[in-house]
């Protein structure tokens, strides 16, 4: 009777499915980047990032299709290496962040592509316009970290079109889009 009751305990164990692990970005050991470059007037291209945002993600390396992220930028930090052009990038003609001091993501879907690579899907709010973005995207690895805590990251970039976020400043063509490059570190919870 005791071999019977284990063995039907042992089976219920198992047929529970896995559940996604929720992560948090880590933001605070500086291993997370949103980044941006565009391109100046077609003749140099200005690098950037932003200094100060927070998010986390829940993701299971089985049900990839499942994971989801939400993320929120404090569109103040941006940070260009220069102040002066920092704050014209805070000011109306661009991030307006007086009336959008937040820009946030949140994944809708994901679609698998080859190996580590899939393409995330979501929400962008930006600049008071929300629009579906797609980040191309690509897990770089998972596993235990030297203080006993587990992390998993990845990659992705996107590029934006400035108009579609009421972003109307025009430098000429070269530059009406900007990339943004992403990198998440989360440390499961």
């Amino acid at each position: 009777m005791k071999k019977l009751l284990l063995a039907a305990s042992l089976a219920g164990l198992m047929a529970v499915p896995a559940q996604a692990a929720d992560y948090a970005i880590d933001t605070q050991g500086a291993h997370a980047f949103v980044q941006f470059k565009i391109s100046h007037l077609g003749y140099s291209w200005l690098y950037g990032r932003f200094n100060t945002f927070s998010g986390d993600f829940s993701y299971d390396a089985d049900k990839l299709k499942d994971a989801k992220i939400q993320l929120t930028i404090d569109t103040s930090s941006v940070d260009s290496n220069h102040a002066e052009r920092d704050k014209h990038l805070r000011s109306g003609d661009f991030l307006n962040v007086s009336k959008h001091p937040k820009a946030t993501f949140v994944s809708t879907r994901i679609e698998p592509k080859s190996g580590d690579k899939f393409d995330l899907y979501g929400n962008l709010t930006l600049n008071g316009v929300t629009k579906e973005v797609v980040i191309a995207a690509e897990k770089l690895g998972e596993g235990k970290d030297p203080w006993g805590g587990y992390r998993a990251g990845f990659a992705g970039t996107t590029t934006l079109t400035l108009k579609d976020f009421a972003i109307n400043t025009d430098l000429g063509p070269a530059s009406a889009t900007v990339q943004l490059d992403l990198s998440v570190e989360g440390i499961r919870k």
